[in-house]
């Protein structure tokens, strides 16, 4: 095999990767549904990036924790409280605040979070 030859099918192999790994990226995440379902039944969830409990909230979503009704309640640098928290009374992370104005906080499963919003969890194995 010439050397052109084992460039070529270098470049397709690194293409076949990084547009596999951009579909994986790009495509559904297991709870998109129940997310967007906890977003619309009035649910918000207040957390700060530098909380571990709610990164571990996020992790329980996988990818689809951007679909979460989330509200950053830090400043960038860490040091402070955005608005919006100051005015909803934020006091610890995460806050997860329901339709009826009732209030979790801490890493909630995702049965509490189905509980608490009326929404169903997908079943075990079935893609949304």
């Amino acid at each position: 095999m010439n050397k052109f030859a084992s460039w070529a099918i270098g470049i397709i192999v690194l293409v076949a990767i990084v547009g596999g790994m951009i579909w994986y990226a790009s495509g559904p995440g297991e709870y998109d549904q129940f997310a967007t379902c906890i977003k619309n039944s009035g649910a918000t969830f207040f957390g700060a990036f530098w909380c571990p409990h709610c990164q571990a909230e996020k992790q329980l979503f996988g990818k689809s924790w951007t679909k979460l009704p989330y509200v950053e309640c830090s400043t960038p640098d860490g040091r402070s409280q955005t608005t919006v928290c100051q005015d909803n009374n934020i006091q610890s992370y995460p806050t997860w605040q329901f339709k009826d104005g009732s209030r979790q906080t801490g890493t909630l499963s995702l049965e509490q979070l189905s509980q608490f919003t009326g929404c169903a969890l997908p079943q075990a194995g079935q893609s949304q």
